[in-house]
């Protein structure tokens, strides 16, 4: 007979391993003038990395950008709606919290409590059942799904000078490798057991 721990084990560390079950979700966006819904032209890019804990309910947003055309007017993330069309301010409005604005380049590092009522925008969290906790899910669940953006707005593109959705980053080799190491384990308890003879 199997042993129900050795199983428990070996799934544990397979599930612990898959991207799903990590607490630390990356993303990753592109920011260009072509990306705006409809296109901006602006030489201007960027790019950002959303970094978001699903176990500490947290959120730090790393942008960096340049050459932009107008001064920088605000800047935030828009959630829930698919690729390639305009969605409603979920973070902070009109901007996050100090980020740099009145220049054309810049970076910035911020990590928000999403727990709080003050990391949104409170239009969204009327829209997403008027709480915090749905707001967060859905939130998240957007971010998950593709259906978000960050972008940067500017005083000669007030609607948004460049823009990038967010698309989760790839795992990293060695969390490939305990993963499969993972289902590896629980293969070969699986077949150490058909291997043994059955005892009278």
């Amino acid at each position: 007979m199997i042993r129900p721990t050795l199983i428990l084990l070996a799934a544990g560390t397979a599930l612990a391993a898959s991207p799903a079950a990590a607490a630390v979700l990356v993303y990753t966006a592109s920011l260009t003038g072509g990306h705006e819904v409809p296109p901006a032209a602006s030489p201007g890019t960027g790019f950002a990395v959303v970094t978001i804990d699903d176990v500490a309910d947290t959120m730090r947003v790393q942008v960096n950008f340049s050459g932009l055309v107008g001064n920088t007017a605000a800047s935030h993330i828009h959630c829930c709606q698919p690729l390639g069309t305009n969605a409603q301010v979920a973070t902070t409005t009109p901007t996050f919290p100090g980020f740099p604005l009145g220049v054309t380049s810049g970076t910035y590092d911020q990590t928000f409590d999403m727990t709080l009522a003050s990391s949104y925008n409170p239009a969204f969290v009327t829209a997403h059942g008027g709480n915090v906790t749905q707001a967060r899910t859905d939130f998240f669940a957007g971010v998950a799904a593709t259906q978000s953006y960050l972008n940067i707005h500017s005083s000669v593109f007030p609607g948004g000078e460049i823009r990038g959705q967010l698309f989760a980053r790839v795992p990293e080799p060695s969390s490939w490798a305990l993963m499969i190491a993972g289902f590896g384990l629980l293969g070969g308890v699986a077949r150490s057991h058909r291997s043994r003879p059955a005892l009278a």
